[in-house]
């Protein structure tokens, strides 16, 4: 059976289309590219809400968020608490934000109309199948903690899965927080049907067997069949097969393909 997203549904659809202009705050994003939306389940059946910063480069060629490198980790952050298929992944921001623009772009979350419009996306998402929130990073948290109709569900805060700071030591302290996450978590969602949660844990460093490649069923048709599983990269050369350049023009993305063979 070939599986793809076939895209928001028609009510998810207009509330995507009436995300507040950003063109008086233009200058904090690359926003010529335009903004990406969602990953995931959008029909009610999502068991956990995670939500990152913004989107990369990666999520700009499918559409979809969190499918890059940072996204194969979050991935496989929900293949340990048993999640193959019952999630949504969002952004604080739809646009990709200039991450020297960090705290400018924190401040912007409280923007009344770009609250509204995240607080109703998060709403829609609040269905009887919801479980838990994860806040990965800074802007997650804030976005999160906007959203004045979460209710008693769960929150968790932990580290964006592309935290880099502090080197060894740093990505250790990391990962120590997300055992602590996914340790509690498997206190409180339920496995999807073809999955477990008794995966190992994080050991000091990201080791290969942390990254799920990202489902077929998360992507638009007709993407390589090796988009979303960036392995060969991070063996080869680097962590993405997508890329800014260097300098960047704002306006141009590199996306190489591996090469097997």
């Amino acid at each position: 059976m070939i599986r793809f997203d076939k895209g928001p549904g028609a009510a998810f659809a207009k509330h995507f289309a009436a995300l507040p202009d950003h063109d008086e705050i233009k200058e904090h994003f690359w926003y010529d590219w335009g903004p990406v939306f969602y990953r995931g389940r959008l029909d009610g059946s999502a068991k956990i809400i995670c939500v990152a910063s913004d989107p990369g480069p990666t999520e700009r060629i499918a559409g979809r968020n969190l499918v890059g490198n940072a996204g194969q980790r979050v991935q496989g952050f929900l293949n340990k608490i048993g999640l193959t298929q019952s999630y949504v992944l969002l952004n604080g921001f739809s646009y990709a934000l200039f991450p020297s623009h960090l705290s400018d772009g924190i401040k912007l979350l409280s923007r009344p109309d770009l609250t509204a419009w995240r607080n109703r996306l998060f709403n829609m998402l609040k269905k009887p199948s919801l479980q838990a929130v994860v806040a990965f990073g800074a802007v997650a948290q804030k976005a999160v903690d906007l959203w004045d109709k979460k209710g008693n569900i769960p929150v968790f805060e932990t580290y964006h899965p592309s935290y880099h700071s502090g080197g060894a030591a740093g990505e250790k302290k990391m990962l120590t927080d997300w055992n602590r996450v996914v340790t509690e978590l498997r206190k409180i969602i339920t496995p999807d049907d073809d999955a477990s949660a008794n995966k190992p844990l994080y050991g000091a460093k990201f080791a290969e067997q942390d990254y799920a490649a990202i489902p077929h069923a998360d992507l638009p048709f007709g993407l390589p069949e090796w988009f979303g599983n960036d392995a060969f990269f991070r063996k080869k050369r680097g962590m993405n097969s997508v890329s800014r350049p260097s300098p960047d023009d704002r306006h141009t993305l590199e996306w190489k393909a591996p090469k097997f063979n």
